[in-house]
């Protein structure tokens, strides 16, 4: 391993499983933390640990300069980003490249162009990908929306350029909502991201979310299959699993190419991820945007792989070529993986900060509980809610709900609400366990739960 000692620039669970994944691979860790985590448990499995500056994460995991400073201070090799933060920063990669650190994911001019929706775009119909038909790169202004629009007929997505995990979209039904939606999209995008630019694109009812990881080491690439993610709440995912049960051998063996030969012709090197709409009346599949970093819900893949992806993602930053081929991959059984966040489901997904009073990890075979939770931990107001991913593996579908259902109700945190409950009722509803939803199923779901609930 040419890595000896590995800069973690990130937080919670994410951080957990770099550490232990390091570690396996006889790396010396150094955690970096706020002044609120320092009592993590990243900080307490790590070698060192770097205090980066105060809560608020603008001025402690998203402060580049400060963090490339810290990273040079501790003398480290390399800095692996997790996701979220500067995971995807192009400016944060090319400053620690500058620094001759090496850093645990691709270069710099890769995550740019493919961490704008529309670039990436063009790349994967250069590639001959199936896209949504769309806009043609960025919008301009609004006139040019109306244009665009018109030519590809609503319904009609706006997204960010630069954006993720939901923000800056919006679902536009005609031309008269056109005129609001565009500005709320842009002013959306400007907070989040910094860049207001949009693009457009064919707004696919009742679609599904699946996406197809993928290794490189920039000359090679593989998939390990394809995960579905089509469960989601305000366009952030809540359940995923894998493999995708609906797809046929034909549609998962095309969808699986695609990635691989959009990956190949960015010379891709890590990890990363390939997302797609799925219609499932037609069986076409459509991608939508990569991510050029490790996904929360990449465990579901190792699940159904035996292939650990941190791991991977470190003997590759360290000079490594692919140690296997696409023939030497194979998936076993069926994986899924639940987001425990510390909310309330029954006041509005309120956020539910506090002390742990109480806490005994899920029991059973074939579980696995990814967390930053232990007993007297104080989960912080300042961060993404997530405190555990909770993933279980099976020979099939129906046995691995089972095995969820069991694994949530052994479970146990108190002094905290959590989306627990939440996660209960969706394995044990009918048409999850028939596979019967799509991308907007979950809200509609809920809305009528939450109806039922007033009427009695």
């Amino acid at each position: 391993m040419a890595i000896k000692s590995l800069f973690i620039a990130n937080r919670g669970e994410i951080a957990v499983r770099i550490n232990k994944a390091a570690k396996a691979l006889g790396i010396r860790t150094i955690q970096a933390a706020s002044e609120a985590d320092t009592d993590s448990l990243a900080c307490r499995l790590a070698d060192e640990m770097v205090v980066i500056g105060p809560p608020q994460a603008a001025k402690s995991y998203l402060n580049v300069e400060g963090i490339v400073q810290a990273i040079k201070a501790s003398g480290a090799d390399a800095v692996h980003p997790g996701y979220g933060f500067l995971s995807e920063n192009p400016r944060f990669v090319s400053a620690v490249e500058a620094a001759g650190i090496t850093f645990v994911g691709p270069d710099a001019g890769t995550i740019a162009k493919m961490g704008d929706k529309a670039m990436a775009r063009a790349e994967a119909v250069a590639a001959g990908v199936p896209v949504v038909p769309g806009s043609e790169g960025r919008i301009g202004d609004l006139d040019d929306a109306r244009r665009q629009a018109a030519r590809i007929g609503y319904p009609v997505m706006i997204k960010a350029s630069a954006g993720g995990g939901g923000r800056g979209i919006r679902i536009v039904e005609n031309e008269a909502s056109l005129e609001t939606l565009v500005p709320q999209a842009m002013a959306e995008a400007r907070a989040s991201f910094g860049d207001d630019g949009l693009y457009m694109e064919r707004y696919i009812q009742n679609a599904r979310h699946i996406e197809v990881q993928v290794l490189g080491d920039g000359t090679d690439v593989v998939h390990l299959f394809e995960r579905e993610c089509s469960l989601q709440r305000k366009r952030q995912k809540v359940w995923e699993e894998a493999p995708a049960a609906m797809l046929s051998k034909a549609v998962r063996d095309a969808l699986c190419a695609s990635a691989v030969a959009l990956a190949r012709r960015v010379n891709y090197r890590n990890a990363g991820t390939l997302e797609y709409l799925y219609d499932s009346k037609t069986e076409e599949f459509f991608f939508i945007e990569m991510n050029t970093r490790i996904q929360v819900e990449h465990p579901v893949t190792e699940a159904i792989t035996g292939i650990d992806l941190v791991q991977a993602q470190l003997r590759i930053a360290g000079g490594e070529r692919l140690w296997f081929t696409q023939g030497d991959i194979t998936q076993t059984g069926h994986a899924i993986e639940v987001r425990i966040n510390a909310e309330n489901p029954a006041k509005m997904f309120m956020p539910s900060p506090g002390l742990v009073a109480a806490y005994r990890p899920p029991e059973g075979e074939n579980i696995r509980f990814d967390t930053l939770l232990f007993e007297g931990y104080r989960v912080a107001p300042y961060y993404d809610s997530l405190v555990g991913k909770l993933i279980v593996w099976a020979p099939d579908r129906p046995t691995a709900i089972a095995a969820l259902q069991n694994a949530l109700n052994s479970l146990k945190v108190e002094g905290i609400h959590t989306t627990v409950p939440l996660h209960q009722a969706l394995a044990t509803d009918v048409e999850v366990g028939m596979g019967l939803f799509h991308t907007a199923w979950l809200e509609s779901w809920m809305a009528a739960r939450a109806g039922e609930a007033n009427r009695a």
